[in-house]
C-alpha cells in the first residue's frame, strides 16, 4: 500500500470516529430530552391526581361554586388526555387558570383556610408546582442542547442521516398563566 492510500484510510477511519462520536453525542442528548420530559410528566400526573382532593375540599365548604368544579373537572381531564408537548403545555396553561379561580374561591370561605387538609393540599400543590417549575427548566435545557445538536455544523449531516429531530420547547406562553396563584390569608 502506497502513502497516499494509507493516509486516505487513517482520514476515512478518522471521520468515522468523528461520527460515531457525534451520533453518540446526539443520543446522550435526545435521552436527556426524554427524562426531562418524564420529570415534567411525572409531576404533571402528580398535580392532576391531587386536584380531586384539593377539589372536594373546597366543595365541602362552597357547594354552590358548582360551575368552577365542573371547569377544574374538564381541564384536568385535558391534561390527562394531552398528547406531546404543545398539547400538555396548553392544557396546563388552562388548568393553571382553573385552579386559581378555585383558590379565589376559597378565599371567601375563612372556614375553609383553617382547615387542616386544606391547607396540607395546598402546600403539596405549592410544592408540585415548584418542582414542575424546575422540571420545565431542566427539560427546555436539554432540548436546548439537542437543539443545538441538531441544527449546527457538522452534526446536522449526522442527525440528518439518522433521524434526529429538533425537540419542543415546554412552554406556557403567557407568563403570568404560567405562575402558582396567589393565595392570601
Amino acid at each position: 500500500m502506497s502513502i497516499g492510500a494509507w493516509v486516505a484510510v487513517a482520514v476515512a477511519v478518522v471521520v468515522l470516529l468523528y461520527v460515531i462520536k457525534l451520533y453518540n453525542s446526539l443520543v446522550r442528548h435526545r435521552n436527556m430530552t426524554r427524562e426531562g420530559w418524564s420529570g415534567i410528566d411525572v409531576q404533571l400526573r402528580r398535580r392532576v391526581d391531587l386536584i380531586p382532593n384539593l377539589v372536594e375540599t373546597v366543595k365541602s365548604y362552597a357547594a354552590h361554586e358548582k360551575g368552577i368544579f365542573e371547569d377544574i373537572a374538564a381541564k384536568r381531564a385535558q391534561s390527562i388526555n394531552a398528547n406531546g408537548v404543545a398539547d400538555q403545555a396548553q392544557a396546563e396553561k388552562a388548568l393553571s387558570g382553573a385552579i386559581g379561580r378555585l383558590f379565589a374561591v376559597a378565599e371567601g370561605y375563612p372556614q375553609l383556610k383553617a382547615d387542616g387538609n386544606y391547607l396540607h393540599l395546598q402546600a403539596q400543590l405549592s410544592e408540585i408546582e415548584d418542582h414542575l417549575q424546575m422540571a420545565r427548566r431542566y427539560y427546555n435545557g436539554t432540548a436546548r442542547e439537542l437543539n443545538n445538536l441538531v441544527e449546527s455544523f457538522p452534526s446536522v449531516i449526522v442527525a440528518s442521516s439518522f433521524g434526529f429531530k429538533v425537540a419542543p420547547y415546554f412552554d406556557l406562553g403567557d407568563p403570568a398563566a404560567a405562575t402558582v396563584p396567589a393565595v392570601k390569608f
